[in-house]
Order: structure tokens, then C-alpha cells, then sequence
């Protein structure tokens, strides 16, 4: 049993963006980039073949939405190229959890699954253990918010999204 509440884990995320002091360029917008990469230069073709975060190197890139990605080897570089929709994570590699509640967070490479196939990230281990408590509910919300939220700056997005 959680010892924290929905209200809580969303007063954490708001007070995160109220903090969060950082300037998104155009392509950053609905992708979450740190260090000039997409998902942090983690390589999302390895959490299917590897089942785990893997780094990814500034040998093995690509681009895919305005964005740089880079990749442990050639061959999941390739990969992805082929098919960036089947690795790209969802709502641009944002937190999942954040954006069922219409906020874009960013997210660490440990907080991560793989459901029908769509490989969703979240901001922490505490916040992936409460996405785990209700998945099909956060990514119906997080899809549906995602329409509204994609193209807005994350620091913009001050209030909550509520769906029932």
C-alpha cells in the first residue's frame, strides 16, 4: 500500500514544473530532450531487445521528429529508422503518470514498461509504481490529455487535467 495519494503525487509534479526553470526549443516541445537528446540519449530500442535502459552512444544516432536520438549499436539504430513509431516512446518520452494528469515531466531511464507493445517512461520508480496501480486508466487519460498537451510548452502547463 502507497503511502502517498493521488493529491500528493500531483502536488509533487506541479510543484516540479513551478520549479522547473528551462527553455524548450521548438522541437523540445512534444519530446522530452535532456543533453540535446531525446530521452536523455537513452536508446528506447533496448528496453525491447535488452529489457533494460541502455545508454546510447553519439557514434550510433538518428533523427526522428526534429530530434536527436542515439542508439548503443548500428543495428537498433537501424531498427529504429525503420520503424521509429514501434520504439519512440509514448507522449513524445514524457512521464506517462504526468501526463495523464496534463502535465509534461521529465523522466529517468529506470522508470519504464512495456504495454501492447508501446514502451511508456515515468519520472521516477515511486511514480512508475503508481502508474503500475492503474495502467489502462493512465494511458486512456494520458492519451486524451496528450491532444491538449503536446504542443504546449511544459513549463506553460500549470494546472491539472482531471478525467474520471
Amino acid at each position: 500500500m502507497p503511502l502517498y495519494t493521488s493529491k500528493s503525487v500531483l502536488l509533487g509534479l506541479t510543484a516540479l514544473f513551478s520549479a522547473a526553470a528551462f527553455t524548450a526549443s521548438a522541437d523540445e516541445i512534444s519530446t522530452f530532450t535532456k543533453g540535446g537528446a531525446a530521452i536523455g540519449g537513452t536508446d528506447p530500442v533496448a528496453y525491447f531487445t535488452d529489457g533494460k535502459p541502455v545508454a546510447g552512444s553519439d557514434e550510433f544516432t538518428a533523427e526522428y521528429d526534429d530530434v536527436t536520438w542515439k542508439f548503443s549499436s548500428a543495428e537498433n539504430r537501424d531498427k529504429f529508422v525503420a520503424d521509429p513509431a514501434k520504439y519512440a516512446p509514448q507522449y513524445g518520452g514524457f512521464c506517462a503518470f504526468g501526463a495523464a494528469m496534463g502535465f509534461k515531466v521529465p523522466v529517468v531511464p529506470e522508470a519504464w514498461s512495456i504495454v501492447d507493445g508501446k514502451l511508456y517512461l515515468n519520472n521516477s520508480l515511486k511514480v512508475q509504481e503508481r502508474f503500475e496501480e492503474d495502467v489502462p486508466g493512465y494511458i486512456r487519460k494520458a492519451t486524451l490529455n496528450w491532444d491538449i498537451i503536446k504542443e504546449k510548452n511544459p513549463g506553460d502547463l500549470k494546472e491539472p487535467i482531471i478525467r474520471d
